[in-house]
């Protein structure tokens, strides 16, 4: 219920820093606007003419919209004053600031929701912007998806060798958890095959580099056998054995540069972010239902690994699904606000940041069931959900399939024009792929948009069609919950990089990232550990290239940046 007499009280408080003159004015306001509707309405009632009643009715009208702005503004004006007498502390707290305005906000309004009873302190992030995308796949599974093939790409692990070293060859038969190849520089940690199979392709790149190996998957998969095992009851040692031995050791990532991570390291913590803000994620509410037991081997298996916590992040506005409920022996944190807010940097920032010299592992959850079926199957199955999204798809929904699926099956018969981009994981980071690739070994998301490879006529001296923009200019931005058809159309070419305050508005974290980007550029290495370069990665930065009206490559640089420390380090 609305507590009306704590409102006056504040209302009251807040009235004791403003001058009797705004008071004054104030409550002649009101006054006004009470009297004249009544006088209008008195004068409507009894009217000479038409054409009189129509200038009374609009006069009345009038009256009342004037009325309603000039107490809104100054209910605006009288907050903004007492805030400033108690402390901008008080713009911090979300809750504190609605209190100091007589409006009730929607929150007070409406019921609370089914989830607030789990919720304990909520990170309400207020900087971030959502790309709102149409096509978001519908909660529905198509079925079991029969890729023909899957494959393994040493490009997307960041830190390896361009030419590892190859265990297997063309024409070759493997289980589903057999080793494919290995990083020179660290041979204990195994590149293993997401299906079983006959490796039918090792495809190489420039200078002989190893771009990709493709497996010919068998009709039903087979699995190598690790024995099942209680984490619990292992060791440390133990649990890293399996982990490397099965391949799952390159399901962690490490903070900073989003590399696999060195297995005799000990991480300040484990983070793991429940959600995925980026535009037609995943829903992991719905991937991971029915996974409990798995998830929970998985959370008792990363708990070996760290002396420190495994964090789970959760979104505070949403109700959690039961698998993330019922976990156990992890602390759990609550996060709302806009995209990046479901980015494992942004959690790490304000959980507990990453300093020189420090590590923070990272892992998806997917990765986590995964992870646990490892120790409750003995199997490395990575049979999971993926996600075909976007406005140019007939039908968005998920697919059961295995790591590494081809792009080809997954969006058969099911794109409605023909110059598209396929795009392996999100608009923001992803790669475009073709229908003859495959699956990037952390994307669980095909996202498909329309081509654009054309030029607006007269450009932007006409109004254009409705996008997601950041720029309070274009009408649409009104509709909060619009969603749009998009298209890859820069609408400009790269222009001088000037500071403009844009990426901060977007970046919920305590850096500067344009003036990190410029110390990137300018190979100024103490700058850019004092600017934060160890907290940031790619997909926290994305949202600040969407919306750069410099258009520079943002991720580019950053990525840049980032092997440049680690080379130094």
């Amino acid at each position: 219920m609305i507590n009306y007499r704590k409102r006056v009280l504040n209302l009251t408080n807040k009235l004791k820093y403003q001058s009797s003159l705004k008071l004054a004015a104030t409550l002649a306001l009101i006054a006004i606007c009470g009297q004249l509707p009544a006088q209008t309405a008195e004068s409507i009632s009894q009217p000479s003419n038409n054409l009189e009643a129509i200038l009374l009715a609009v006069s009345l009208i009038t009256v009342v919209l004037v009325g309603f702005v000039v107490f809104m503004v100054s209910d605006k004006l009288i907050t903004i004053s007492a805030v400033r007498v108690r402390g901008e502390s008080v713009l911090e707290d979300e809750d504190a600031t609605a209190d100091l305005s007589l409006i009730p906000s929607l929150k007070e309004i409406l019921p609370a929701d089914a989830h607030a009873s789990y919720v304990g302190k909520v990170h309400n992030l207020k900087r971030g912007f959502d790309v709102k995308i149409s096509g978001k796949a519908a909660l529905v599974v198509a079925g079991d998806l029969n890729s023909p093939s899957h494959s393994v790409k040493p490009t997307d692990f960041l830190g390896m060798q361009p030419i590892p070293k190859m265990m297997v060859e063309e024409g070759q038969e493997v289980k589903a958890g057999d080793p494919l190849f290995f990083d020179k520089n660290k041979p204990e940690v195994l590149y293993t095959a997401p299906v079983s199979g006959e490796v039918t392709q090792i495809r190489r790149g420039e200078k002989r580099s190893i771009v990709e190996v493709v497996i010919l998957a068998d009709k039903q998969i087979s699995f190598k056998d690790f024995g099942k095992a209680d984490p619990n009851s292992l060791s440390r040692e133990e649990v890293v054995s399996r982990m490397l031995e099965s391949g799952l050791w390159t399901a962690l990532r490490q903070r900073p540069f989003d590399i696999t991570p060195d297995h005799n390291d000990v991480p300040k913590g484990i983070f793991i972010s429940g959600f995925d803000s980026a535009p037609l994620a995943v829903n992991y509410n719905f991937t991971l239902k029915g996974e409990s037991v798995a998830f929970q081997a998985g959370i008792d298996a990363l708990r070996k690994l760290t002396n420190g916590q495994v964090h789970l992040s959760l979104n505070a506005a949403k109700t959690p699904v039961d698998t993330y409920l019922n976990a156990q022996n992890v602390e759990k944190h609550w996060f709302k606000g806009a995209h990046p807010a479901g980015t494992v940097g942004v959690q790490i920032h304000h959980i507990s940041p990453v300093g020189k010299g420090e590590s923070a592992w990272y892992i998806n959850p997917q990765d986590v069931v995964i992870l646990g079926r490892l120790f409750t199957e003995g199997k490395y199955n990575t049979k999971q959900l993926v996600a075909v999204a976007g406005p140019e798809v007939t039908k968005p929904q998920y697919y059961t399939t295995y790591k590494g699926a081809n792009v080809g099956a997954l969006v058969n018969n099911n794109v409605g024009i023909e110059n598209v981009r396929y795009i392996s994981g999100n608009v923001l980071t992803g790669t475009a792929v073709t229908t003859t690739d495959h699956l990037g070994a952390y994307d669980r998301l095909v996202s498909v948009v329309e081509e654009g490879d054309f030029y607006e006529f007269l450009g932007w001296i006409l109004p254009s069609y409705a996008r997601p923009s950041l720029s309070p200019t274009f009408p649409w931005g009104i509709y909060s919950g619009m969603e749009y058809d998009v298209n890859t159309n820069t609408h400009g070419e790269e222009r001088a990089f000037v500071m403009t305050g844009q990426y901060e508005e977007v970046l919920p974290m305590d850096v500067y990232p344009q003036h990190l980007l410029k110390a990137i550029m300018a190979r100024d290495f103490e700058k850019m550990e004092g600017l934060g370069i160890y907290e940031v990665g790619e997909e926290e930065m994305a949202i600040c290239e969407f919306v750069c009206t410099s258009k520079q490559p943002v991720q580019a640089i950053l990525r840049d940046g980032l092997d440049y420390m680690r080379e130094q380090s």
